[in-house]
Formats: structure tokens, C-alpha cells, sequence
């Protein structure tokens, strides 16, 4: 099996690319426009097109299909309140992450903390820690669990119509969704080697780290142009039309404290982002990395 350590290097790899570097990239029924139901990031949905491999019904029984598709991240009740994220349905993993800054050998300047409120998010599925499907508030009534343990749930009927005990996260998931020669999942899953970024994070762009104080001329860093401030977050923002809202496409420092930094979200954002031909940008992308558009954003090279 591959070292799962050394697999979010893929992740920046694909960024260089433009694409989401998958070695096993099959067809499935995500058109990747129009919202977020039509991407992965919609959980809800069986493969729509499964080339007659029944990747489908081999899927299902190892997760919920609740019938909704902001459930899997947002509730209209009882969120998570231990984080400044929207509507939050899921716990945060409570672990500490190994962080770009103790490569040893790391040249970078910028202080670096643990993930902020604009990561951890994130994290809470792709450091494959957690179950995709667990959740805190399911939808319906009777379904609320403020502490949800994935490994032993056993959960009411919901209204996907399929009652599931055996929870996946990415690791497992891993199992089928690889390129492995030979395994389980070749030529038959989509391989998800990219997207399990897991507690490691010095194989991949620094997270956590504050932007330089000197940017602009001069200097290897280009000034963000726009400030926008909502309660105690202040975010700082690359304006590039020059229209004074931060739009989706803009990239963005986020400051909860100590200055802005640099997070997920920052360059991407989970519900799609419009791109050319009418799709989303891959890999959830504020803009497209071709010529290196996401890295020229920020770096002056």
C-alpha cells in the first residue's frame, strides 16, 4: 500500500497542473457545474454513472445517504459552536498537526501556528480522521449527537432510505479509491490519492502561516488590495477587478489573531467556484492555477 505520509505531495503537484492530478480518474455522474450538488463535495449521491462496475451499490453500505447536501457540513440547528465556521455540522479533529515549520530545513520566515477557523474545517474530512457522514445534527427528528463517534454509531433510519453502522473516513476509503495495480479499486474507483492530505502537513502549502508584514515592490510578496472586516474577523484580499466585494474567485488572508494568514480557504472554496467552460475550477480552486494564476496571486516571481 502507499504511504498515505507522502500522498498530499500529489495535491501540490496537481495544483502545478491545473488539474486534480488523479491516476485512476474514472468517469462518474459529477458534472462539477452549476452548484454544489454536482460536485464531489455533495455527499448525498451515488455515483450517477458507475460504467457498469456497480461502484454504487459496492459504496453504499458504508455510508449514510442522508437526502440532503449541506448536511454532510452545515445545520440550520444546534451547530458547532467550538468553531467560527458557518452553521458547522461536524466535530474538528482533535489532534495536533505536524506543521511546514518543522521540516528542519525550511527556509520560511512567516510565523506558523496550528490550522486556523479557515482550515480545520476542512481538515475534519480530509485529514481522514473522521467519517464523512458523521455528523452532528441528522436531519429529521431525534437524530442529534453533540459528540458523534464515527467508529460506533449506530444510527436511526434517515431519509436516504439506507441505515449504515460502518462509517468510512478517507483512509478507509483509500481501500478502493487508489491506482494501485492489482488492488481493489483499480480500474474500477476513482482514485482519491490527492485529497487525503492527513495530519502531515509539510508536504503540503503551508497552512496556518502569517503573511509577510513588507509586501509590494521590492519584495517576493504582492499586497493584498482589499480589507473586509465581519465581527472579530478581519480578512485582506486580492481585489483583482478592482470592485471592492470579495468575490468567491478572490484569494484571501484570513486574521483571527496575530496577523493574516494563510488557510484553505484561502485558495480554495468548497462550494465551486465558476471557471472557463462553464465548470468549476478543479479541486475546488478560487481561480484557475494555469501559468500558475493561484501561486502569482500572492509570490512576485
Amino acid at each position: 500500500m502507499p504511504d498515505w505520509r507522502n500522498l498530499s505531495v500529489l495535491f501540490m503537484l496537481a495544483l502545478s497542473c491545473g488539474h486534480a492530478m488523479a491516476l485512476n480518474d474514472l468517469p462518474t455522474g459529477f458534472s462539477n457545474m452549476g452548484s454544489v450538488a454536482n460536485t464531489r463535495h455533495n455527499m448525498s449521491q451515488s455515483t450517477l454513472v458507475d460504467n457498469g462496475n456497480g461502484g454504487a451499490a459496492i459504496m453504499n453500505p458504508f455510508r449514510n445517504r442522508y437526502g440532503e447536501v449541506c448536511v454532510y457540513c452545515h445545520t440550520p440547528h444546534a451547530a458547532n459552536a467550538n468553531v467560527a465556521a458557518p452553521l458547522w455540522n461536524r466535530a474538528l479533529s482533535v489532534v495536533t498537526y505536524t506543521t511546514y515549520n518543522q521540516l528542519g530545513t525550511s527556509t520560511l520566515s512567516g510565523t506558523v501556528t496550528q490550522p486556523g477557523a479557515a482550515s480545520l474545517p476542512c481538515l475534519s474530512c480530509h485529514d481522514g480522521l473522521q467519517a464523512t457522514d458523521a455528523i452532528i445534527n441528522m436531519p429529521g427528528f431525534g437524530g442529534y449527537y453533540p459528540n458523534p463517534d464515527p467508529t460506533q454509531w449506530n444510527l436511526p433510519g434517515n431519509p436516504g432510505g439506507l441505515r449504515s453502522s460502518q462509517h468510512r473516513n478517507l483512509v478507509q476509503c483509500m481501500a478502493c479509491h487508489n491506482a494501485v495495480p492489482g488492488g481493489i479499486g483499480d480500474g474500477v474507483a476513482t482514485d482519491f490519492t490527492a485529497f487525503l492530505i492527513g495530519t502531515d502537513l509539510r508536504d503540503d502549502h503551508p497552512i496556518g502561516v502569517t503573511f509577510p508584514a513588507a509586501s509590494g515592490p521590492g519584495t517576493d510578496w504582492k499586497t493584498p488590495t482589499g480589507s473586509r472586516t465581519v465581527g472579530p474577523w478581519t480578512t485582506r484580499f486580492y481585489d483583482e477587478n478592482g470592485n471592492g466585494r470579495m468575490d468567491k474567485e478572490d484569494i484571501r488572508l484570513y486574521d483571527t489573531g496575530g496577523g493574516p494568514k494563510v488557510e484553505c480557504a484561502s485558495c480554495h472554496d468548497p462550494h465551486g467556484v465558476p471557471g472557463g467552460g462553464g465548470t468549476f475550477n478543479r479541486t475546488f480552486l478560487r481561480k484557475t492555477n494555469e501559468q500558475s494564476g493561484v501561486c502569482l496571486t500572492c509570490h512576485a516571481k
